[in-house]
């Protein structure tokens, strides 16, 4: 380990950190460009074949740039997909970024540093930064966008080189070092642990603008809002955010256990996925297995949703486009099995529902993310720690959805349970309000 991570460790002081040397190199989970073609002809994509972990050279920090020392960081489904290689190589995303010359030309490199979510230490700031100094904890917001675009200034998602941090750019978050612009940075919730807080940006940045923004399904009190995957990372965000905001959420799960977690997440309902029969892209199977939903929340709540959380894409969006009430809204940010819906259209236009493309969240609802779980009224959905060497197995593991919440990763945090500096706040909230998902 190198000097400067092991002053962060000890808690060195701001001058003294400011005073040791940043390193040439650090260790960083990465793709290599000689792999993009490893799985050509392949059905199973093992992502432990591609994520490589290694030393990766130090880039120049550009002036409205912050070098963080990562403590922590948690994984992702874009993890599973620049490690597949689809539905494009994340290499093309950074030669693309790089066209645009100066500090962006870095980011084209023949690896790629991976990684979304991250909680660490400043340990260097451009001469560009105001809001942020050596020694200060933050956590990572997903957003990397261009303050120069006029766009951002009324929602920085809209900005034509708006950008998914650790996917679309290079020096991301599960490294022992990450590359951030300063307008990605908020301070890290006080009662949290490194790892508890670093599996928060993404997921709950994401959920909030969904549910709760204006740019979004824009929630009211009393919406029911069925949720697929409620024990899953963004699910479980889902659940929460409905919950707080004065909604009914119905959750969509796949096991016993699942079904468990999401109720004790807030589920006024829970929907075991095999009740409802076939899960198919088929618009007629969809409309068969959406009548059967249907009846259950029906049964159940007394009325069918305002609101359905997608995300799952494929196999589950003409079932959702069929399950929301006349007039209500399916709003999607992604699509684990895949990107090419096929629905029954008339259940869309005839009944006057719409369909809202959400992805990532802004500055400003990311900021508001960060203070309800600086609060206490967010709790983590860290469900598994594992360390940096074994991200490849964790990102196998999301990839056959074999986990439950969000898997967090231990980058320069040698064990879990760091990080914490308002320990009153922690146990006033206690375990089930701070990380439900971990083992007690």
């Amino acid at each position: 380990m190198d000097a400067l991570a092991e002053a962060v460790l000890s808690g060195a002081s701001p001058d003294v950190l400011k005073g040791l040397p940043v390193p040439a190199e650090y260790m960083a989970a990465h793709l290599r460009i000689e792999d993009v073609d490893i799985f050509s002809g392949l059905a199973d994509k093992d992502v432990r074949k591609t994520i490589r972990v290694g030393p990766v050279p130090m880039p120049e920090l550009a002036p409205d740039e912050v070098l963080v020392a990562v403590m922590a960081s948690a994984l992702n489904y874009n993890t599973v997909w620049s490690a597949k290689f689809e539905p494009m190589p994340s290499f093309g995303f950074l030669r693309h970024y790089a066209k645009q010359g100066g500090w962006a030309a870095r980011h084209d490199q023949p690896f790629h540093v991976i990684g979304s979510d991250a909680a660490g230490v400043v340990v260097r700031a451009g001469t560009g930064v105001r809001n942020v100094r050596i020694g200060d904890h933050v956590v990572v917001a997903t957003a990397h966008v261009d303050d120069q675009d006029p766009v951002t200034h009324n929602d920085g998602m809209m900005g034509a080189e708006q950008r998914a941090w650790g996917f679309e750019t290079n020096f991301g978050g599960l490294a022992a070092y990450a590359v951030v612009r300063a307008s990605q940075l908020l301070p890290k919730a006080a009662h949290l642990s490194w790892e508890e807080a670093a599996c928060n940006p993404l997921c709950a940045g994401t959920a909030y603008r969904m549910l709760i923004s204006e740019r979004g399904a824009n929630m009211r009190q009393g919406d029911v809002v069925l949720i697929w995957g409620a024990a899953g990372g963004l699910g479980g965000y889902a659940v929460q955010m409905v919950r707080n905001g004065g909604g009914i959420p119905v959750g969509v799960v796949g096991s016993d256990k699942k079904a468990q977690i999401a109720r004790d997440l807030g589920c006024e309902l829970v929907i075991d996925r095999r009740d409802i029969g076939e899960i198919s892209a088929d618009p007629e199977v969809a409309v068969k297995s959406g009548k059967r939903l249907g009846k259950i929340i029906r049964e159940e709540i007394g009325e069918d949703p305002n609101i359905v959380f997608e995300h799952v894409g494929r196999d589950t969006f003409g079932i959702s486009v069929f399950a929301a009430r006349r007039g209500g809204t399916i709003v999607t940010c992604g699509s684990s099995t895949g990107y090419q819906h096929t629905f029954d259209n008339r259940y869309l236009w005839m009944r006057l529902k719409k369909i809202i493309g959400s992805h990532g969240a802004n500055l400003y609802e990311q900021w508001q993310t960060n203070r309800l779980i600086q609060r206490g009224r967010v709790a983590s959905m860290l469900s598994d720690v594992r360390p940096l060497e074994s991200v490849g197995e964790a990102a196998r593991a999301i990839q056959n959805n074999a986990h439950m919440g969000k898997i967090g990763v231990l980058c320069l945090a040698p064990t879990p349970g760091l990080g914490i500096t308002d320990t009153a706040l922690r146990d006033r909230l206690g375990s089930d309000r701070v990380a439900p998902l971990m083992p007690a």
